[in-house]
This record gives C-alpha cells, sequence and structure tokens, in this order.
C-alpha cells in the first residue's frame, strides 16, 4: 500500500505541487527519501524518526521509501519534514489517509514532535486555494496563511499529537485569524529637516509619482535624513500590493509572527551587498533585496562605494519591474516594481563644488568618484538633487517646517489621481512612474508653450528617449500635486530642473 500526501515547492512566489509517496515494505530496517532532495530534506528522515517516537509512534523494523514526485523537480527546504511524516503516520494506520487528501501540508518538526514555522505558509496557502484544498502548517504559521482567504480551511496545530487528537476528534483546532502589524507611529518626521526646501519638494514629487531620486551633497548636509523621511509621506499598501510584498517576505522568511504589514518596504543594503544580496540567487534562488523592496523603497547611500556591476545589475529591474534568476536547471522570476532613493557625496572628499573649497587631487577627485556610477544606471534616476551644506542660518533661525502628516495627504491626493486615471483606462499601472512611453505620452501631452520648452531642452540637452519620456513622468506628477489637468510650461520646468545634474554632478546621462 502507498500512503500519499500532497505539499509543495517554491519556484520564485510560486508553490508548484509535489506528491508525497511512502511505501513500507518488508526487508532491512531502513528510511529513504528519493526525488532528488537537497541535504535540508535527506535529513528530514532523522527529524521525523525521532519526532513519531516522542509523540510515540514507532516506526517498524521494515524498509520505507519516501518519494516525492516529480522526480525531476528539485525539493528544498526543511518544509517537508511534516507531509512525510503525516503520510508515514497515514501508511502505519495512525491517522485516516482519507482526510489528509482534503489538504496540502508544510511544516517542520522538531524532535520532541512539536512544530516549527517554516517559510512560504501564504504562497502555499494561496497554491492549496488553487487546487481546492486546505493547508495543515504550524501554529506560528497560522497567522499568515490566513491571509490568503476566509474560504480555506486551515489547520495549524502545535505538536503531531494535536494534529493527530483532531483527526481522532478528541480535540479541536480552531482557525488561525489574519494578523497585522500595528502601524509605525515613530516614524521619522520631514519637520525635522531644517532648510532642504528644494529637496523636501523633490522629495513629495518622488513620493507622489514613485519616481527614482538621487540626492547628490556634501557630508552632513541631510542626504540620508531625507530618504529616512520618505516612508513617512508614502501611502499605505493596497490589498493587492499587500499581498504581493507579503508572499515575497513570506518566501524568504521575513513575516514575523506570521504578521502582515500595510507600511511599504524599506530596504537599506550596505554598499558592501554583493550581486547576489542585491538582485538574489544563491542556492535556492532566494530573492534579493530588489524583490524585497517590491513596491516599497530600496535606499542606496553612499551610491558610489557599490561596486559597478552591482550597480549596473539593477538596471534590469528598474526598466522591467521584475528579476529574473536565471540557472542551469530553473528560471524564477521575482517581481521587483521599487522605487530607487539614493545618496552619494560628489567626489571623493566630498567637498567637491563648495565655496571656498580647492581638493588638492583637482578635478579628478570629482571626476574618477563620479565615473564608478555608469550612464545606461543614471539615465533611469528620474530626478537628481543637490543637496548644499547647512548654514548656520538656518540651523539658528529655521523656518516653520511642513510635518510629514501634512505632505503625506498632498501625496495620498496625487496618487488616488493617477490611479483612479489608469483605473479608468484599464491600465494595471497605479503610479505615473509605472505608465509605459504610449500611456504618459497620452495622458501628460503637454500644451503649446510646453511641449516646445520641452523640445528645446531635448535638443540643447541631448536627452535620451529614455530621459525625454521620464521627464513627462515627473511633469504629469507635478501637475497632479497642483491640481492642473493639463501639463503647462511651468511643470515641464520644473521637471528638467530635476533632470539637470548640475554642478556636483557631471553629466554622464
Amino acid at each position: 500500500m502507498v500512503a500519499r500526501v500532497k505539499t509543495v515547492a517554491f519556484q520564485g512566489i510560486e508553490a508548484v505541487p509535489v506528491d508525497v509517496q511512502v511505501m513500507i515494505q518488508p526487508g532491512q530496517q531502513a528510511m529513504s527519501i528519493v526525488g532528488l532532495p537537497d541535504k535540508a530534506v535527506a535529513e528530514s528522515r532523522e527529524r521525523v524518526r525521532a519526532a513519531l517516537h516522542a509523540s510515540g509512534l514507532s516506526i517498524p523494523p521494515k524498509r520505507v521509501t519516501v518519494n516525492l514526485a516529480p522526480a525531476d523537480l528539485p525539493k528544498e527546504g526543511s518544509h517537508y519534514d511534516l507531509p512525510i511524516a503525516l503520510c508515514l503516520m497515514a501508511a502505519l494506520g495512525a491517522v485516516p489517509a482519507d482526510v489528509l487528501e482534503d489538504f496540502v501540508v508544510i511544516g517542520e518538526l522538531s524532535l520532541d514532535g512539536t512544530l516549527t514555522s517554516v517559510a512560504g505558509a501564504l504562497p502555499a496557502a494561496i497554491g492549496a486555494n488553487s487546487l481546492e484544498r486546505g493547508l495543515i502548517c504550524p501554529s506560528e504559521s497560522g497567522p499568515e496563511a490566513a491571509w490568503a482567504g476566509a474560504d480555506i480551511d486551515i489547520l495549524a496545530p502545535v505538536s503531531l499529537v494535536s494534529l493527530a487528537n483532531h483527526f481522532r476528534g478528541t480535540q479541536v483546532l480552531s482557525r488561525p485569524e489574519a494578523a497585522v502589524h500595528a502601524p509605525d507611529g515613530n516614524l521619522p518626521d520631514l519637520a525635522d529637516i531644517k532648510g532642504q526646501e528644494t529637496a523636501k519638494r523633490a522629495l513629495e514629487i518622488a513620493a507622489a509619482g514613485g519616481h527614482n531620486l538621487l540626492f547628490i551633497g556634501p557630508p552632513g548636509s541631510g542626504k540620508s535624513m531625507l530618504a529616512a523621511r520618505l516612508p513617512g509621506i508614502l501611502p499605505a499598501l493596497s490589498p493587492r500590493e499587500l499581498l504581493e510584498v507579503s508572499m515575497i517576505s513570506s518566501i524568504a522568511g521575513e513575516l514575523a509572527g506570521g504578521k502582515l504589514s500595510q507600511n511599504r518596504p524599506f530596504r537599506a543594503p550596505h554598499h558592501s551587498a554583493s550581486m547576489a544580496a542585491m538582485v538574489g540567487g544563491g542556492i535556492r534562488a532566494r530573492p534579493g533585496e530588489v524583490s524585497l523592496a517590491h513596491n516599497g523603497v530600496l535606499f542606496l547611500d553612499e551610491l558610489p562605494e557599490f561596486t559597478p556591476q552591482v550597480l549596473d545589475s539593477l538596471r534590469q529591474p528598474l526598466e522591467s519591474g521584475e528579476t529574473i534568476i536565471a540557472r542551469a536547471n530553473h528560471r524564477i522570476a521575482y517581481p521587483s516594481r521599487f522605487q530607487l532613493i539614493a545618496a552619494m557625496n560628489p567626489c571623493r572628499c566630498g567637498m567637491a563644488g563648495e565655496p571656498g573649497h580647492v581638493c588638492r587631487r583637482g578635478a579628478r577627485c570629482a571626476t574618477d568618484y563620479q565615473a564608478r556610477i555608469s550612464g545606461p544606471f543614471l539615465d533611469r534616476v528620474d530626478m537628481r538633487v543637490e543637496v548644499p551644506a547647512i548654514t548656520a542660518t538656518d540651523m539658528i533661525a529655521p523656518a516653520p517646517s511642513e510635518a510629514s502628516a501634512i505632505v503625506a495627504r498632498r501625496v495620498s491626493a496625487a496618487r488616488a489621481k493617477q490611479t483612479a486615471r489608469f483605473e479608468e483606462a484599464g491600465k494595471s499601472c497605479t503610479t505615473n512612474a509605472g505608465a509605459s512611453n504610449n500611456e504618459i505620452e497620452h495622458y501628460a501631452q503637454p500644451d503649446e508653450s510646453g511641449a516646445q520648452l520641452l523640445k528645446d531642452a531635448a535638443e540643447t540637452m541631448r536627452f535620451s528617449a529614455r530621459a525625454y519620456h521620464r521627464i513627462l513622468k515627473v511633469a504629469r506628477t507635478i501637475a497632479d500635486l497642483d491640481g492642473a489637468e493639463t501639463v503647462g510650461r511651468v511643470h515641464i520646468a520644473e521637471a528638467i530642473g530635476y533632470r539637470m545634474p548640475g554642478n556636483g554632478l557631471q553629466a554622464a546621462a
């Protein structure tokens, strides 16, 4: 007799069905697992054997064969422990095999028979729902799995014993409740920034339209402080965005306590990050920082300190909103539509262009430092803003500054206009930055004077086709903030001003 239990393997954020089969047959006592298991799956036989013994069930002195089908699909991770154990218990008659046919099972076993949380509970629950089955998962993963829908049957036991008692009818497992983190009320506030009105205006525009932004200025001018205050003015995640973000975080094992958060992701990797850490990869092809920042912000401080190869690896995700990790035996795609916020000094010493400063290395100090950023990468940055050093006047007698809550209301109103505009036209994008070239040419068509200004600027400054469309996107966002239906000359002029590199950055693109 062969007992069967359904589980899943993860390919990106997709859950692929896997059939766990167990056969107990006469022969020398042994337990073997076949079907391309990795080291964690192969070691599960020891965890399963110890957990069954701790639960009062012994494996008979026979040969046990565990097959994970399809056999040509690599099986990775520790979430195969529980399906193997339940399949073995069904083969021994300890649990009814017909009941297990209605569930997809994931979970890791401890040696004492308790269940440990695993990554990927939310994608597994969505995959189980598509198969019209319920889900059995550890209790710690239950709140996460409950977000897959109210109609899916979810069992979240704490141990093998409690699950067996539930099937016998001596104990009833209640359905876990979907949990969400309380909104973070301690986000840094824009009111703390003294001066830097131009940079704060650029930050508001970037937040309203989802545009990429680069701050350039000397050390201590407030570039990192400005970037840290972006989450405080961004709108909360929509239900669809929340599901996408949570599925990626679930695969990465970063959902604390199984609770989801409506705050947009804010990822700030160190400049020593490798290419695999940034775009994803490794043995299990885990999502990288660009995917973990999906529908949120990726902040790169000290931009030129990142290796050129790592920065150039961001070009494809910035353009397509997707990261494709290709390996010899599989190909995985992770969604990676993020907003890039970067900060850099104008040169190695950090003071190029400052009044009264003369660098001993001369112009090479800035030229060599900025050359670490390639032109094609810089061309994908919508806005480049100089952040000058704070003066004594700004520090001693600062003018009243708007709080993040006030700016957030304007940003939310502008985004609502964009979402309504694109939904009415049947488009999938929700921000101006995510619109296609044809869409932005239609919705951001400037008036006659604005079109002439853009034409003259494009010819004089030799804008690329990408730069031309990104200026239109920024101008459309500025018009949305102003409540204007038509993009005017003043909106085009401001957008062009943010595109010009200025004195602090040489024209690399």
